[in-house]
Protein backbone atom coordinates (compact mmCIF):
# COMPACT_ATOMS: atom_id res chain seq x y z
CA UNK A 1 0.00 0.00 0.00
CA UNK A 2 2.70 2.26 0.72
CA UNK A 3 4.86 1.67 -2.15
CA UNK A 4 1.19 2.22 -4.28
CA UNK A 5 1.13 5.68 -2.39
CA UNK A 6 4.75 6.65 -3.53
CA UNK A 7 4.29 5.70 -7.27
CA UNK A 8 1.24 7.57 -7.35
CA UNK A 9 3.24 10.70 -5.87
CA UNK A 10 6.03 10.27 -7.80
CA UNK A 11 4.19 10.14 -11.04
CA UNK A 12 2.34 13.48 -10.34
CA UNK A 13 5.65 14.85 -9.60
CA UNK A 14 6.93 14.55 -12.55
CA UNK A 15 3.87 14.98 -14.62
CA UNK A 16 4.27 18.85 -12.71
CA UNK A 17 7.69 19.03 -13.46
CA UNK A 18 7.45 18.17 -17.33
CA UNK A 19 4.23 20.61 -17.76
CA UNK A 20 6.46 23.16 -15.92
CA UNK A 21 9.17 22.69 -18.31
CA UNK A 22 6.84 23.12 -21.39
CA UNK A 23 5.53 26.41 -20.14
CA UNK A 24 9.38 27.47 -19.30
CA UNK A 25 10.23 26.55 -22.95
CA UNK A 26 7.01 27.99 -25.07
CA UNK A 27 5.45 30.59 -22.96
CA UNK A 28 8.01 31.95 -20.33
CA UNK A 29 6.08 35.41 -20.26
CA UNK A 30 3.18 33.70 -18.46
CA UNK A 31 5.69 33.17 -15.09
CA UNK A 32 6.91 37.13 -16.01
CA UNK A 33 3.70 38.50 -15.17
CA UNK A 34 2.86 36.33 -12.39
CA UNK A 35 6.70 37.33 -11.02
CA UNK A 36 5.68 40.86 -11.64
CA UNK A 37 1.94 41.02 -9.90
CA UNK A 38 3.68 39.82 -6.87
CA UNK A 39 6.62 42.16 -6.95
CA UNK A 40 3.89 45.10 -7.31
CA UNK A 41 2.50 44.01 -4.36
CA UNK A 42 5.65 44.44 -2.42
CA UNK A 43 6.45 47.24 -3.92
CA UNK A 44 3.23 49.11 -2.58
CA UNK A 45 3.41 47.62 0.44
CA UNK A 46 6.54 49.54 1.38
CA UNK A 47 6.36 52.58 -0.12
CA UNK A 48 2.95 52.63 2.06
CA UNK A 49 4.52 51.90 5.14
CA UNK A 50 6.95 54.37 4.55
CA UNK A 51 5.05 57.31 4.11
CA UNK A 52 2.75 56.31 7.01
CA UNK A 53 6.57 56.67 8.67
CA UNK A 54 6.83 60.13 7.35
CA UNK A 55 3.81 61.09 7.73
CA UNK A 56 3.77 60.34 11.92
CA UNK A 57 7.88 61.59 12.37
CA UNK A 58 6.10 65.12 11.09
CA UNK A 59 3.03 65.02 13.31
CA UNK A 60 6.07 64.24 15.95
CA UNK A 61 8.29 67.11 15.00
CA UNK A 62 5.19 69.81 14.77
CA UNK A 63 4.12 68.57 18.53
CA UNK A 64 7.43 68.73 19.64
CA UNK A 65 8.50 72.49 18.62
CA UNK A 66 5.50 74.02 18.70
CA UNK A 67 5.45 74.62 22.25
CA UNK A 68 8.77 76.85 21.91
CA UNK A 69 7.05 79.08 19.02
CA UNK A 70 5.37 82.11 20.84
CA UNK A 71 4.09 84.92 19.40
CA UNK A 72 5.29 88.28 19.50
CA UNK A 73 3.17 91.96 19.81
CA UNK A 74 5.18 94.68 19.64
CA UNK A 75 4.12 98.70 19.88
CA UNK A 76 5.99 101.49 19.96
CA UNK A 77 4.98 105.39 19.89
CA UNK A 78 5.17 106.96 16.57
CA UNK A 79 5.32 110.50 15.81
CA UNK A 80 3.90 111.79 12.95
CA UNK A 81 5.94 115.16 11.01
CA UNK A 82 4.60 118.07 9.36
CA UNK A 83 6.94 119.02 6.75
CA UNK A 84 5.26 122.42 6.32
CA UNK A 85 5.91 123.32 10.51
CA UNK A 86 9.69 122.16 9.43
CA UNK A 87 10.38 125.38 7.59
CA UNK A 88 11.41 127.94 9.84
CA UNK A 89 10.30 130.36 6.83
CA UNK A 90 6.71 129.24 7.02
CA UNK A 91 6.75 128.73 10.37
CA UNK A 92 7.66 132.54 11.02
CA UNK A 93 4.38 133.91 9.23
CA UNK A 94 2.42 130.83 10.38
CA UNK A 95 2.64 130.34 14.03
CA UNK A 96 0.04 127.02 14.43
CA UNK A 97 1.81 125.07 11.76
CA UNK A 98 4.52 123.97 14.81
CA UNK A 99 1.76 122.44 16.33
CA UNK A 100 2.32 118.45 16.21
CA UNK A 101 -0.13 115.69 16.34
CA UNK A 102 -0.60 113.87 19.58
CA UNK A 103 1.86 110.86 19.20
CA UNK A 104 0.56 106.76 18.51
CA UNK A 105 1.29 103.69 18.92
CA UNK A 106 1.98 101.49 15.97
CA UNK A 107 1.33 97.70 16.66
CA UNK A 108 3.19 94.77 14.02
CA UNK A 109 2.62 91.29 15.30
CA UNK A 110 5.48 88.44 14.41
CA UNK A 111 7.00 85.18 15.84
CA UNK A 112 9.54 84.16 18.39
CA UNK A 113 11.45 80.81 19.69
CA UNK A 114 12.37 79.79 22.97
CA UNK A 115 16.20 78.70 22.86
CA UNK A 116 16.40 78.47 26.90
CA UNK A 117 14.28 77.66 29.32
CA UNK A 118 15.38 80.47 31.45
CA UNK A 119 13.23 82.60 29.08
CA UNK A 120 15.34 83.63 26.02
CA UNK A 121 14.01 84.33 22.89
CA UNK A 122 15.12 84.34 19.30
CA UNK A 123 13.21 86.11 16.66
CA UNK A 124 14.36 88.87 13.99
CA UNK A 125 15.95 92.43 14.35
CA UNK A 126 13.48 94.06 12.29
CA UNK A 127 10.84 92.63 13.98
CA UNK A 128 11.31 94.48 17.69
CA UNK A 129 13.26 97.73 16.09
CA UNK A 130 12.15 100.46 17.78
CA UNK A 131 10.11 98.60 20.41
CA UNK A 132 8.96 99.76 23.73
CA UNK A 133 7.01 97.07 24.95
CA UNK A 134 6.57 93.34 23.96
CA UNK A 135 4.35 90.82 24.67
CA UNK A 136 4.70 87.26 24.49
CA UNK A 137 1.98 84.99 24.30
CA UNK A 138 2.64 81.03 24.68
CA UNK A 139 0.82 78.16 23.06
CA UNK A 140 -0.54 77.67 26.44
CA UNK A 141 -2.21 80.63 26.50
CA UNK A 142 -0.10 82.68 28.62
CA UNK A 143 1.02 85.75 28.26
CA UNK A 144 3.94 87.80 29.33
CA UNK A 145 6.16 90.82 28.89
CA UNK A 146 10.10 90.87 27.34
CA UNK A 147 12.67 93.05 26.77
CA UNK A 148 15.28 93.02 24.49
CA UNK A 149 19.07 91.79 25.93
CA UNK A 150 20.60 92.82 22.39
CA UNK A 151 20.10 92.73 18.47
CA UNK A 152 22.16 91.82 15.36
CA UNK A 153 21.38 94.07 12.67
CA UNK A 154 23.66 92.94 9.95
CA UNK A 155 22.11 89.08 10.37
CA UNK A 156 18.52 90.35 11.46
CA UNK A 157 18.53 88.61 14.39
CA UNK A 158 17.63 89.54 18.20
CA UNK A 159 17.60 88.28 21.57
CA UNK A 160 14.46 88.47 24.26
CA UNK A 161 14.37 87.53 27.22
CA UNK A 162 10.97 86.78 28.85
CA UNK A 163 9.66 87.16 32.26
CA UNK A 164 8.84 83.61 32.83
CA UNK A 165 10.82 80.50 34.51
CA UNK A 166 10.77 76.72 33.16
CA UNK A 167 10.00 77.70 29.35
CA UNK A 168 9.13 74.93 26.87
CA UNK A 169 13.08 75.33 25.05
CA UNK A 170 13.72 74.27 21.39
CA UNK A 171 16.68 71.46 20.41
CA UNK A 172 19.11 73.18 18.33
CA UNK A 173 19.81 71.34 15.01
CA UNK A 174 22.13 71.54 12.59
CA UNK A 175 22.53 71.73 8.94
CA UNK A 176 25.67 69.26 8.65
CA UNK A 177 22.59 66.61 7.48
CA UNK A 178 20.20 69.33 5.71
CA UNK A 179 19.83 68.72 2.22
CA UNK A 180 17.91 70.47 -0.66
CA UNK A 181 14.52 67.85 -0.38
CA UNK A 182 14.58 66.97 2.89
CA UNK A 183 10.94 68.02 4.41
CA UNK A 184 10.89 70.58 6.47
CA UNK A 185 8.05 72.21 8.98
CA UNK A 186 7.50 76.51 9.12
CA UNK A 187 6.01 77.73 12.48
CA UNK A 188 4.75 81.07 13.94
CA UNK A 189 1.92 83.60 13.69
CA UNK A 190 0.88 84.33 10.45
CA UNK A 191 -2.05 87.10 10.24
CA UNK A 192 -1.94 86.91 13.80
CA UNK A 193 -3.70 83.85 13.84
CA UNK A 194 -1.95 81.81 16.34
CA UNK A 195 0.35 79.06 16.42
CA UNK A 196 0.49 77.33 12.83
CA UNK A 197 2.24 74.81 11.04
CA UNK A 198 2.84 74.77 7.62
CA UNK A 199 5.33 72.19 5.23
CA UNK A 200 7.28 72.03 2.71
CA UNK A 201 11.10 71.26 1.35
CA UNK A 202 14.29 72.56 1.59
CA UNK A 203 14.42 74.09 -1.85
CA UNK A 204 17.87 75.82 -1.50
CA UNK A 205 20.92 76.02 0.62
CA UNK A 206 23.22 78.64 1.32
CA UNK A 207 21.14 81.90 -0.64
CA UNK A 208 23.40 84.85 -0.65
CA UNK A 209 23.39 87.97 -2.69
CA UNK A 210 19.60 89.04 -1.97
CA UNK A 211 20.47 92.42 -0.78
CA UNK A 212 18.86 92.41 2.44
CA UNK A 213 21.30 91.35 5.15
CA UNK A 214 25.22 92.30 5.69
CA UNK A 215 25.56 88.27 6.70
CA UNK A 216 23.58 86.32 4.17
CA UNK A 217 22.97 82.27 4.08
CA UNK A 218 19.94 81.89 4.12
CA UNK A 219 18.25 78.45 3.57
CA UNK A 220 15.32 78.37 0.91
CA UNK A 221 11.76 76.61 1.53
CA UNK A 222 8.35 75.96 0.07
CA UNK A 223 6.73 75.93 3.21
CA UNK A 224 4.30 78.60 3.41
CA UNK A 225 5.42 81.72 5.25
CA UNK A 226 3.05 84.71 5.76
CA UNK A 227 3.20 88.03 7.46
CA UNK A 228 3.88 87.29 11.37
CA UNK A 229 5.76 84.42 10.60
CA UNK A 230 9.00 86.36 10.94
CA UNK A 231 10.70 85.49 13.75
CA UNK A 232 9.54 81.82 13.92
CA UNK A 233 10.98 78.25 13.92
CA UNK A 234 11.63 76.41 10.48
CA UNK A 235 12.53 72.68 11.86
CA UNK A 236 13.43 69.27 10.55
CA UNK A 237 11.75 66.37 10.53
CA UNK A 238 13.11 65.94 14.31
CA UNK A 239 11.28 68.42 15.23
CA UNK A 240 14.73 70.55 15.65
CA UNK A 241 15.56 74.02 14.74
CA UNK A 242 17.54 74.82 11.61
CA UNK A 243 16.15 78.21 10.69
CA UNK A 244 14.54 80.95 12.25
CA UNK A 245 12.27 82.39 8.94
CA UNK A 246 12.91 85.75 8.08
CA UNK A 247 11.13 86.90 4.68
CA UNK A 248 9.46 85.75 1.81
CA UNK A 249 9.96 86.71 -2.25
CA UNK A 250 6.44 88.06 -3.28
CA UNK A 251 4.59 90.29 -5.67
CA UNK A 252 1.30 90.05 -3.81
CA UNK A 253 2.69 90.29 0.07
CA UNK A 254 1.45 86.61 0.29
CA UNK A 255 3.41 83.41 0.59
CA UNK A 256 4.38 82.10 -3.07
CA UNK A 257 6.53 79.22 -2.45
CA UNK A 258 9.65 81.61 -1.92
CA UNK A 259 10.47 81.52 1.52
CA UNK A 260 13.94 82.26 3.71
CA UNK A 261 14.85 81.30 6.97
CA UNK A 262 18.35 82.24 8.95
CA UNK A 263 20.21 79.09 9.74
CA UNK A 264 20.80 77.65 12.59
CA UNK A 265 24.47 77.49 12.92
CA UNK A 266 24.22 81.72 12.40
CA UNK A 267 21.43 81.92 14.99
CA UNK A 268 23.57 79.67 17.36
CA UNK A 269 26.51 82.38 17.26
CA UNK A 270 24.62 85.48 17.43
CA UNK A 271 22.85 84.03 20.27
CA UNK A 272 25.61 83.00 22.41
CA UNK A 273 27.39 86.56 22.23
CA UNK A 274 24.56 88.30 23.07
CA UNK A 275 23.42 86.24 25.93
CA UNK A 276 27.33 86.25 27.11
CA UNK A 277 28.42 89.72 26.16
CA UNK A 278 25.24 91.22 25.46
CA UNK A 279 26.59 92.18 21.44
CA UNK A 280 27.76 90.45 18.97
CA UNK A 281 31.71 90.69 18.06
CA UNK A 282 33.10 89.97 14.56
CA UNK A 283 36.34 90.72 12.80
CA UNK A 284 37.06 93.27 10.19
CA UNK A 285 39.91 94.39 7.80
CA UNK A 286 38.53 97.80 6.39
CA UNK A 287 38.22 96.98 2.58
CA UNK A 288 35.34 97.47 0.21
CA UNK A 289 35.77 94.79 -2.10
CA UNK A 290 34.48 93.84 -6.21
CA UNK A 291 33.51 91.08 -7.66
CA UNK A 292 36.11 89.70 -10.23
CA UNK A 293 34.09 89.90 -13.37
CA UNK A 294 34.68 89.00 -17.00
CA UNK A 295 35.22 92.12 -17.82
CA UNK A 296 37.62 92.92 -15.37
CA UNK A 297 39.85 89.81 -15.73
CA UNK A 298 40.44 91.12 -18.84
CA UNK A 299 40.95 94.32 -18.30
CA UNK A 300 43.72 93.38 -16.04
CA UNK A 301 45.05 90.49 -17.91
CA UNK A 302 44.33 87.86 -15.79
CA UNK A 303 43.75 84.54 -16.41
CA UNK A 304 42.09 81.41 -14.01
CA UNK A 305 42.61 84.11 -11.68
CA UNK A 306 39.75 83.23 -8.80
CA UNK A 307 39.80 85.45 -6.06
CA UNK A 308 38.33 89.26 -5.24
CA UNK A 309 39.06 92.50 -6.16
CA UNK A 310 40.09 95.18 -3.52
CA UNK A 311 38.30 98.20 -4.79
CA UNK A 312 39.06 100.24 -1.68
CA UNK A 313 41.40 100.57 1.38
CA UNK A 314 40.37 102.23 4.87
CA UNK A 315 42.59 104.57 5.96
CA UNK A 316 44.29 103.24 9.33
CA UNK A 317 42.44 100.26 9.34
CA UNK A 318 44.03 96.59 9.67
CA UNK A 319 43.89 95.99 5.76
CA UNK A 320 45.90 99.33 5.97
CA UNK A 321 48.36 98.29 8.51
CA UNK A 322 49.44 95.16 6.59
CA UNK A 323 50.06 96.72 2.89
CA UNK A 324 47.19 96.25 1.01
CA UNK A 325 46.41 97.97 -1.70
CA UNK A 326 43.78 98.82 -4.05
CA UNK A 327 43.75 96.44 -7.31
CA UNK A 328 44.94 93.80 -5.38
CA UNK A 329 43.08 90.45 -5.81
CA UNK A 330 42.21 88.35 -2.40
CA UNK A 331 42.94 84.75 -2.82
CA UNK A 332 42.72 83.08 0.34
CA UNK A 333 43.03 84.07 3.94
CA UNK A 334 44.31 81.49 6.17
CA UNK A 335 44.85 78.84 3.28
CA UNK A 336 40.79 79.47 2.58
CA UNK A 337 39.83 80.25 -0.92
CA UNK A 338 38.03 83.74 -1.18
CA UNK A 339 35.39 82.97 -4.36
CA UNK A 340 33.18 86.29 -3.78
CA UNK A 341 33.08 89.12 -1.76
CA UNK A 342 30.23 87.31 0.06
CA UNK A 343 32.42 84.44 1.34
CA UNK A 344 35.38 86.87 2.37
CA UNK A 345 33.12 88.78 4.79
CA UNK A 346 32.04 85.95 6.11
CA UNK A 347 35.73 84.85 6.85
CA UNK A 348 36.41 88.29 8.02
CA UNK A 349 33.29 88.39 10.59
CA UNK A 350 34.00 84.78 11.77
CA UNK A 351 37.71 85.48 12.90
CA UNK A 352 38.15 87.12 16.26
CA UNK A 353 39.52 90.54 16.93
CA UNK A 354 43.70 90.80 17.32
CA UNK A 355 43.97 87.47 16.05
CA UNK A 356 46.75 87.13 13.38
CA UNK A 357 45.47 86.14 9.42
CA UNK A 358 47.78 85.49 6.39
CA UNK A 359 46.52 86.77 3.18
CA UNK A 360 47.31 85.67 -0.07
CA UNK A 361 46.80 88.06 -2.53
CA UNK A 362 47.59 88.82 -6.42
CA UNK A 363 49.31 92.02 -6.96
CA UNK A 364 50.74 92.68 -10.68
CA UNK A 365 50.49 89.33 -11.82
CA UNK A 366 52.36 87.82 -8.70
CA UNK A 367 51.21 86.21 -5.26
CA UNK A 368 52.25 87.77 -2.43
CA UNK A 369 51.42 87.06 1.88
CA UNK A 370 50.28 89.32 3.75
CA UNK A 371 50.17 88.95 7.51
CA UNK A 372 47.13 90.85 9.41
CA UNK A 373 45.93 91.71 12.76
CA UNK A 374 42.37 91.47 12.73
CA UNK A 375 40.57 94.29 14.16
CA UNK A 376 36.64 94.42 15.42
CA UNK A 377 33.75 95.37 13.16
CA UNK A 378 32.24 98.67 14.11
CA UNK A 379 28.62 98.50 15.23
CA UNK A 380 26.56 99.84 11.72
CA UNK A 381 25.32 103.05 11.56
CA UNK A 382 21.67 104.33 9.99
Amino acid sequence: MLRRFWLLFAQFTTVCLAALFVVATLRPDLLTRISARKNVVLVEETRSTVEGSKIESLADAARKAMPSVVNLYTSKEVRSRNSMADDPVLRRFFPGLSRREPPQRSTSLGSGVIVSDEGYILTNNHMIEGADDIQVVLSDGRSMSATVRGSDPESDLAVLKADGKGLPAITLGSLDSVQVGDPVLALGNPLGLGNTVTHGIVSALGRNHLGVNTFEDFIQTDAAINLGNSGGALVDAGGNLIGVNSMILSQSGGSQGIGFAIPVSIARTVLEQIIRDGEVTRGWLGIETQELTPELVAAFSLQNVDGVLIRGVLKDGPAYHAGLQVRDVVQQIDGRPTHDGSALLSQIAALTPGQQAMLKVLRDKKPIELPVTIGKRPKPTG
